[in-house]
C-alpha cells in the first residue's frame, strides 16, 4: 500500500493530481458517449434514408412505366441513337459510377460542345445553354419536364444515388472544383436536392454550391420529404428547366 506524502505542499499536489485525472476521466467518458451516440444516430439515419429511397423509387418506377415506355418510343422513332445515355458522373467520396438518362441529344453532342463553349450562359465549371442546338425536339419536352432523369432511379435502387442530394457532376467539372467546392462530394448524389427546388439552372454556381452544403450540414429524414415534396411544384411548373 503506497504511504500518502509527509510534506502537506506535496500531499496538496497529489490531492490536486489526482482529481484533475478523475476529471480527465469523467471527461473522456463524456466524450465516448456523444461519439457513440452520434455513431448511432448517424446509422440509423442512413439506414432510413436507404428505405425511404428504395421505397419511393420502386414505387416511382411502377407508376411511371408508362411514361417511361412512351419516352422511349418517342426518342427512337424522333432520332437515330440509343434511347438510354450512360454517361460517367462523381459520386460520394469521388467514386465514379455511370449515370442513366433518356437520350434527349444528337450523337455528336459532345464533340459539338467544344464549339459552343464560348456560348456557356452558366458560371462556374458548369455548362448551360437555354436554347442549346444539340437538343433533340423529344429532348426538349423531356428536360423541360424533367422526364429525361426518370432512369436515375435504377441507380437509386443501385445505391449509387438518392432520391434527394447534390446532383452528380461529370469528372471534367470536378477536376475544376475549389477545396470548398469538393464538399458538394461528402453526400450521395440526388436526383433532386435544396438546389433544384431553389432555382435550378437559375442559380449562378456559387449559391448552387451553397444550397449543396447547406443540405449536407442539415440533412435529415424530414428534410428530405420536405424537398421530395417541393420538388413536384418544381417540376410541374419547370421552374429553371432547360
Amino acid at each position: 500500500m503506497v504511504q500518502p506524502p509527509d510534506d502537506p505542499k506535496t500531499a496538496r499536489m497529489v490531492a490536486i493530481f489526482a482529481e484533475r485525472r478523475f476529471e480527465r476521466s469523467r471527461a473522456n467518458q463524456r466524450l465516448r458517449a456523444r461519439m457513440l451516440v452520434w455513431a448511432i444516430r448517424t446509422k440509423v439515419v442512413r439506414n432510413l434514408k436507404r428505405a425511404l429511397d428504395v421505397s419511393l423509387a420502386s414505387a416511382a418506377i411502377v407508376a411511371t412505366a408508362p411514361l417511361m415506355i412512351g419516352t422511349a418510343v418517342a426518342i427512337k422513332l424522333d432520332s437515330p441513337g440509343p434511347v438510354i445515355f450512360q454517361q460517367e458522373r462523381v459520386g460520394k467520396d469521388g467514386e465514379p459510377f455511370g449515370c442513366y438518362k433518356f437520350r434527349s441529344m444528337y450523337l455528336d453532342a459532345e464533340r459539338r460542345k467544344a464549339e459552343l463553349l464560348a456560348k456557356n450562359e452558366a458560371d462556374g465549371p458548369v455548362f448551360k445553354m437555354k436554347d442549346d442546338p444539340r437538343i433533340t425536339r423529344v429532348g426538349k419536352v423531356i428536360r423541360k419536364l424533367s422526364i429525361d432523369e426518370l432512369p436515375q432511379l435504377f441507380n437509386v435502387l443501385k445505391g449509387e444515388m438518392s432520391l434527394v442530394g447534390p446532383r452528380p457532376a461529370i469528372p471534367s467539372e470536378v477536376a475544376r472544383y475549389s477545396y470548398e467546392q469538393l464538399g458538394r462530394l461528402n453526400a450521395i448524389p440526388g436526383i433532386t436536392g435544396l438546389q433544384q427546388v431553389s432555382g435550378r439552372s437559375n442559380l449562378d454556381f456559387k449559391r448552387w454550391v451553397e444550397l449543396d452544403l447547406q443540405y449536407i450540414a442539415e440533412q435529415s429524414l424530414w428534410k428530405d420529404i420536405e424537398i421530395l415534396t417541393r420538388t413536384i411544384p418544381a417540376v410541374i411548373f419547370s421552374r429553371g428547366a432547360y
